[in-house]
């Protein structure tokens, strides 16, 4: 694993021949799909790389949603992908452990792989100890989506992705249709827009499973952290939410000042290697927010996190070594089983919709 750092000669050679110039060069060539590979099954895998007026760049791949790379500058200028992600597609399809997919139907974990809806109960796949993790065995992450070059905006430039989930995909229950648009604007943010409907009801909680590290490389333990949540859900040894809600005050856990992601991590308990906790949002959970700002100190980039969601879960990459760390913005884990934690049920004649945005600048 390693994170990509550069972009091929002939891309790096037509960004530079499609950047907009007061010279009057051509404009930014905002969106380009190419060929990224086969799946074992032979399918076609697609790669749009989405442009912004600013140099700043992003990578999608039709396999899982993946955001491949995001690229972006430093206090001087300097170009640099600050996610982690793999040199080629051959190391997704084998199971890349740091993929930034699409998570669903359900992110986070399920407790006993098991719930009930209107009286049935579902089993779904016991694919994290006894518990139900992040959709399944492959959910949302290692199927091809459906893609879709959006107009392109005077400011910015969309693909979507859709995908069909069939009835008793994984366990779930009903047809659910998702559709995930990854825009990028001038304004160097990369904002997620999320979109279900289902003809049966059905647990929906999606996100993204982004690894971040705004210094390129090394570990992210001196990365500073703010978070808009002064709780969090308080979870047994196997991550499965106790059904409490506790303030952060006094624990670890308290980001409501600027902190290194380092300076508590060995204090917590039971130790899980690193953090990997549900916090709640001051947010009202419906109006996009900023739930989260994180900083680097050597380079200087600043990484701010808006959301629709009411949570957002903060995992320090502990089977890395902390090499990355992700904000995955998303309802509590468990809360088909929870009924006093926010419903994640979309209902027939319902629409399922969230945001996410990241937005990046240097200081």
């Amino acid at each position: 694993m390693r994170l990509l750092q550069s972009h091929s000669t002939l891309a790096a050679l037509a960004l530079a021949a499609s950047l907009s110039h007061s010279n009057g060069e051509s404009p930014v060539k905002r969106l380009e799909e190419q060929e990224f590979g086969k799946t074992a099954e032979g399918a076609l895998v697609k790669l749009f790389t989405l442009r912004n007026a600013k140099g700043m760049s992003a990578k999608v791949m039709t396999y899982g949603g993946i955001i491949t790379e995001i690229t972006v500058p430093d206090r001087h200028g300097a170009m640099t992908n600050v996610m982690l992600g793999a040199a080629d597609f051959d190391q997704y399809r084998k199971g890349f452990p740091a993929s930034a997919a699409v998570i669903g139907r359900f992110a986070n974990r399920i407790a006993k792989a098991r719930f009930t809806l209107d009286g049935v109960e579902y089993k779904l796949a016991a694919n994290n100890g006894p518990n139900h993790l992040h959709g399944g065995r492959k959910g949302f992450a290692q199927v091809i989506w459906q893609s879709k070059a959006l107009p392109a905006g005077l400011h910015e430039a969309s693909v979507q992705f859709a995908y069909l989930s069939q009835d008793g995909e994984e366990g779930y229950p009903g047809n659910l249709t998702v559709k995930v648009t990854y825009t990028l604007t001038d304004d160097n943010e990369l904002r997620i827009d999320y979109e279900a409907t289902a003809d049966k009801a059905t647990p929906v909680n999606l996100t993204n499973h982004a690894y971040f590290n705004l210094a390129g490389a090394g570990d992210v333990l001196d990365h500073e952290l703010w978070l808009a949540a002064e709780r969090y859900t308080p979870a047994d040894d196997e991550l499965i939410p106790t059904g409490e809600i506790a303030s952060v005050k006094g624990t670890p856990l308290d980001f409501t000042t600027p902190t290194r992601i380092g300076a508590r991590i060995d204090q917590l308990k039971p130790k899980p290697g690193g953090y990997d906790h549900n916090f709640v949002l001051n947010g009202d959970g419906k109006s996009l927010v900023l739930a989260a700002r994180a900083s680097e100190p050597r380079s200087g980039r600043v990484m701010e996190v808006r959301t629709t969601e009411p949570a957002v879960q903060l995992y320090t990459g502990n089977h890395l070594k902390h090499g990355g760390f992700c904000l995955e913005t998303q309802h509590y884990p468990d809360s088909v089983n929870r009924t006093n934690f926010p419903s994640t049920i979309l209902r027939p004649g319902q629409t399922f919709k969230s945001s996410t945005s990241f937005t990046f600048s240097a200081k």
